[in-house]
């Protein structure tokens, strides 16, 4: 089953109000769900089993019988961040991935219920999903397992996650289906910042003479299809994680631009590569031509598709 997705505020900052809406807080994490039917099973936003790089959540053990909804998220400063995060949602060894749970554990924070035993809720309003979740957490949750709040205040909300550097706010219809695999109306998102997965389809190295990655590339597909251009990133490319997205890179070559429009002063200098990976993009806005602003690079994600050329 592929999760339910919310579409973004039209305006951005804006969200819905009134006592038919929940609200909760968007978390920066990785979009997982977790089915405990039949052991433990973590599947990401694209239905691959991410189970093994997380295994301090082997604890959802301990609420058998169901198939949640939620967030997987990593703190940093008492925040959740997405880069402290990257260091864990691509490991598989399993040495390797319980010693980073032991030095840099993750939270699981359900927002959902779909199924429970042998029945299916996603036909149930939100509401009553919320309470069977509700009922499970005053039994007690497992270590390293959260509900994510619900809030009846969207612009207090708003102005606190603001305050506090949390991401954003979602809104949900109390009377909403669970709609697997669709972006609806029901579910509204609002991020104090903008983020956004993007193609890679070029990259530079240092202009140090160092060989190491200075910046890349990113686009994102049209509806026709085209890989259009976003622009390029350099901020973020540090470290051994950068060294490795190079060789990446490097691997994928290819003779000319995957992008239907890319500047000439942009593509002087670059190498090409097949756009295969995808990149997780930090942002303030997009110009008129659909360029990104002071793009920085936080990590590589094997958990979802780029997000489409019109995305704001």
């Amino acid at each position: 089953m592929e999760p339910m997705l919310a579409t973004p505020a039209d305006p951005p900052g804006t969200l819905p109000g009134g006592p038919a809406w929940a609200f909760e807080v968007k978390w920066d994490g990785v979009r997982a769900l977790a089915d405990t039917r039949d052991g433990v099973r973590l599947l990401s936003r694209r239905g691959a089993d991410v189970t093994p790089a997380y295994p301090e959540l082997e604890s959802l053990a301990g609420l058998p019988g169901l198939l949640l909804d939620g967030e997987v998220v990593a703190m940093a400063g008492g925040v959740p961040s997405f880069s402290a995060l990257a260091d864990r949602m691509h490991v598989r060894d399993p040495r390797r991935a319980r010693a980073l749970a032991a030095a840099k554990p993750v939270t699981y924070l359900v927002f959902d219920v779909l199924a429970r035993g042998g029945e299916d809720l996603t036909a149930r309003p939100y509401d009553e999903r919320r309470a069977i979740l509700d009922a499970l957490a005053a039994h007690g949750l497992p270590e390293q397992v959260q509900l994510s709040p619900v809030y009846d205040d969207g612009e207090q909300l708003w102005a606190v996650t603001r305050q506090h550097g949390l991401e954003g706010v979602v809104a949900k219809r109390r009377s909403s289906t669970y709609q697997p695999g669709r972006r609806s109306r029901d579910w509204v998102k609002a991020p104090h910042r903008r983020t956004r997965a993007a193609l890679v389809g070029g990259w530079r190295p240092e202009t140090t003479g160092s060989g190491r990655l200075g910046s890349i590339l990113v686009g994102a597909p049209d509806r026709d299809g085209t890989l259009r251009y976003l622009g390029r990133a350099g901020s973020g490319l540090t470290g051994q994680r950068a060294q490795e997205l190079r060789q990446v890179l490097e691997a994928a070559g290819r003779p000319d631009a995957p992008f239907a429009d890319v500047p000439r002063e942009d593509a002087r200098g670059t190498l090409w590569c097949e756009p295969q990976v995808v990149i997780d993009l930090l942002y303030l806005t997009r110009t008129p031509d659909g360029r990104l602003r002071q793009p920085v690079v936080r990590g590589v994600r094997t958990d979802t598709d780029p997000d489409p050329w019109e995305q704001a």
